[in-house]
């Protein structure tokens, strides 16, 4: 495509920031500062209509033909604008033997060989750093010359000419099409979590190893195929409808689904890019994954002993010591270790659940960090962190908000931040003021990093009514009466580690957290941890049936028949255990449309 031809078709998208603003260097080693600053920056006021959003001018500086480079053929040049997780991309470019090369100018695009663009969050704020770092343009001139490219997740998004998110919001304008919201009206659930089919419409090379097995996603909005852009389209996904799972043109691809995180069928994808010419067979496809899996997820709490180790433990109705004399916290394994060994076996996400996070200072606790880089070395499935994620102030007294908390966490390796005691919080404020305040540590990570990056926690207890009228909340009939022959209960929400009870129920909370902007729900319920008795099927069809976000059931697994009892009789997306797993009553295996996740709780 010439370079008029494209501007015309793309408008004034790409090019430099009118009137000066921003600077045209670029440092993803930083993005504490200026970057962060940028991405902060860009929710510091609305975002104006399309015509107005980006206001840029053309310019020929950039689509000039960069000088031919003589970087050694295992070196990858990385695109990363300081926004959510790349550090699992790099570990897994490093695991396949390549080096990076961080963008710190727009010629860096201009001369690289190869070039990776790991999109991360949400739309707007990413288009934001790419005008005011002069990247867009760069990013535009590259691709138009048809030069190895390869976007990831938003990395595929912004090549379309616009998004629904946060806007209208203009993009690049490569691609023909408008990036849209998933529609929830008809039962799916959004944000679209989880390992999903491809169904491979023409030659594409990266996909080649895929065949019948499933690829991670995590985003709630998607580009649809039209006639104006099928030249572009290389696979599609069904979820609601058919979306485009991938793009495909010369040397250039992008791909919806995160192959980082998608284990060894997403290596191969990432193998197959980095190195094209190297002699590998096309794995053939046996069968057809046509849908959304369930997630079967095994549990490990994990937690700080008496000695200050990290160790795998076990809890009943959140009491993880040994009824000893000694009382210590029972001790199954090093965190790390464990989540190395799921993987191997075929976990499909690991998270990190910290219960001890009500200390005073997140961004001390070294050894939560440290577990989350090491594990991303190796590990190339999600993974999410929860606990400690909120605004606090250090004991030198420097305020930190939670945002720079989060992104702490996700430059160490998470993909996910699990939010709980300070979720309830805002949810109480919300529904006592009817105002969203946009200050909640909810609202801010999910408007940066988009609501697909952000889980909240509920632990909510067992309240039995006689009458559902005795209380405010939302309550509902129990399938076993209460001990003085209830019908009736509502389920109280708790906070640190639910060891404070909250007048707020778990209904409400859920729909409140939907609206602030939580894009999964992890339901644990107090009374069956631990018991083996099986979910608490009532709760989880409460919360289900209520939210249009994906729930994930947690709490007493203690056979496999509980696990297609809460598939069948409501409608979660994933289910949690933990004991059935530690003790090898059930084993962990791919059968069917069943997966698993590995979840580790500190």
């Amino acid at each position: 495509m010439s370079e008029d031809r494209c501007q015309e078709e793309r408008g004034t998208s790409c090019g430099k920031p009118n009137g000066g603003g921003g600077g045209n260097h670029f440092c993803s080693a930083v993005p504490q500062g200026i970057l962060l600053f940028l991405l902060l920056s860009a929710y510091s006021a609305p975002h104006s209509p399309l015509s107005s959003t980006i206001n840029l001018k053309h310019s020929r500086t950039l689509a000039i033909r960069a000088s031919v480079s003589t970087a050694d053929d295992s070196v990858v040049t990385l695109l990363d604008y300081g926004a959510g997780n790349v550090r699992s991309l790099r570990n897994a470019i490093r695991f396949l033997g390549f080096n990076i090369k961080d963008v710190q100018t727009p010629e860096d695009i201009l001369n690289a060989k190869r070039l990776i663009f790991p999109g991360v969050g949400a739309f707007a704020p990413a288009m934001d750093v790419l005008n005011k770092t002069g990247m867009g343009e760069a990013l535009c001139s590259y691709i138009e010359q048809d030069r190895p490219f390869l976007g990831i997740c938003l990395g595929l998004q912004l090549l379309f000419e616009s998004s629904e998110e946060n806007g209208p919001v203009k993009g690049l304008g490569l691609i023909p099409g408008i990036v849209g919201r998933f529609d929830s009206s008809n039962g799916i659930r959004v944000p679209h979590i989880g390992w999903n089919a491809i169904q491979i419409t023409r030659e594409s090379q990266i996909l080649d190893d895929i065949g019948s097995r499933h690829v991670y996603f995590v985003h709630s909005y998607r580009a649809m195929p039209s006639d104006d852009n099928t030249e572009w389209v290389s696979s599609t996904c069904n979820y609601g409808d058919n979306f485009i799972a991938s793009i495909r043109r010369g040397n250039v691809h992008a791909v919806q689904f995160h192959p980082e995180k998608s284990g060894d069928v997403g290596l191969s994808v990432l193998r197959r890019f980095l190195n094209p010419k190297s002699e590998m067979t096309k794995k053939p496809a046996q069968g057809k994954a046509s849908k959304l899996a369930k997630r079967v997820i095994a549990c490990l709490d994990v937690r700080t002993n008496d000695k200050g180790d990290l160790v795998v433990t076990k809890g009943d109705q959140y009491d993880v010591r040994e009824h000893t004399k000694e009382n210590e916290v029972r001790n199954l394994g090093k965190p790390v270790d464990l989540a190395g060994q799921y993987y191997k076996d075929g976990a499909d996400e690991v998270s990190f659940l910290n219960i001890t996070g009500f200390r005073d200072f997140p961004l001390g606790d070294l050894p939560m960090l440290q577990v989350l880089r090491h594990a991303s070395e190796n590990v190339f499935v999600p993974l999410t962190v929860g606990g400690g994620i909120r605004d606090f102030t250090d004991a030198n007294g420097r305020y930190y908000s939670s945002l720079e908390v989060a992104a702490e966490y996700f430059r160490s390796g998470a993909d996910k931040i699990s939010i709980g005691s300070d979720a309830v919080y805002a949810a109480e404020e919300y529904l006592k003021t009817k105002v969203k305040s946009g200050k909640s540590s909810l609202e801010q990570i999910s408007r940066v990093y988009g609501n697909q990056a952000v889980v909240v926690s509920i632990d909510p207890r067992r309240v039995y009514l006689k009458d559902p009228k005795d209380v405010e909340f939302k309550s509902t009939r129990v399938t076993n009466p209460g001990p003085n022959g209830e019908q009736y209960a509502w389920y109280q929400c708790t906070v640190n580690g639910g060891r404070e009870g909250r007048q707020i129920g778990a209904y409400e909370l859920a729909k409140a957290v939907e609206e602030l902007g939580a894009g999964e729900i992890l339901l644990n319920c107090i009374d069956c941890d631990g018991q083996g008795k099986g979910f608490d099927i009532d709760l989880v069809k409460l919360i289900s049936d209520a939210v249009s976000i994906p729930v994930i059931a947690s709490s007493g697994a203690g056979a496999v028949e509980h696990f297609s009892e809460v598939f069948s009789k409501t409608n979660a997306s994933a289910a949690l255990a933990a004991g059935i797993f530690h003790r090898k009553e059930v084993y962990l295996e791919k059968q069917g449309p069943f997966l698993y996740i590995v979840v580790l709780r500190f």
